[in-house]
């Protein structure tokens, strides 16, 4: 299966049950690799129905995750599915950077035995880093203060902003020894 067949499969709500669209799905797959070992990602990409899927999704979802790595092993930037340079004031829930950072917030919160933030050495680094992820993702509603934030529109630029960025030092952090 070619990454523009996944991408139309994934588009497809009757043909993807379990999984996220294709921007969150880069989202998904990026802090499957920038964070702690997510082990069983495809199972919690599927929300437990990884057996229901067929093993060509699953090889190009694999496929998709490993170039996402060597990008970020590289220590190149990601390319993010989105211009987040585009100062577009959309950040509704439809907008293509909340469905990536919705996805981002998946992997990093979707398995209660990996967490983040277990490590004091780098627990605050981590918050910060994916701050913006937060906010953007819209996840977190009851927060007064990060709604407070969401109202700010050029705050919200300047968060889609860093996203690249936050990204590669999040592979950095997790995956060197410095």
């Amino acid at each position: 299966m070619t990454r523009d067949e996944l991408i139309t499969l994934l588009y497809r709500e009757e043909m993807n049950p379990y999984g996220l669209d294709p921007v969150a799905t880069h989202g998904f797959l990026t802090a499957s690799i920038v964070g702690k070992p997510l082990p069983d990602w495809l199972s919690v990409y599927f929300d437990g129905h990884e057996n229901d899927v067929s093993d060509d999704i699953k090889i190009a979802l694999t496929a998709w995750r490993d170039e996402i790595y060597q990008i970020l092993k590289e220590e190149e930037p990601v390319e993010l599915p989105f211009d987040a340079d585009d100062e577009q004031e959309d950040f509704g829930e439809d907008s293509d950077v909340v469905a990536w950072c919705v996805g981002f917030i998946e992997a990093m919160y979707g398995d209660e035995s990996v967490d983040w933030f277990d490590d004091a050495d780098t627990e605050e680094d981590v918050a910060e880093l994916t701050l913006p992820m937060v906010i953007l993702s819209g996840m977190d509603e009851e927060n007064e203060d990060l709604n407070m934030m969401r109202d700010d529109i050029d705050m919200m630029v300047q968060l889609a902003n860093s996203l690249e960025s936050n990204v590669t030092e999040l592979f950095l952090l997790f995956h060197t020894n410095d």
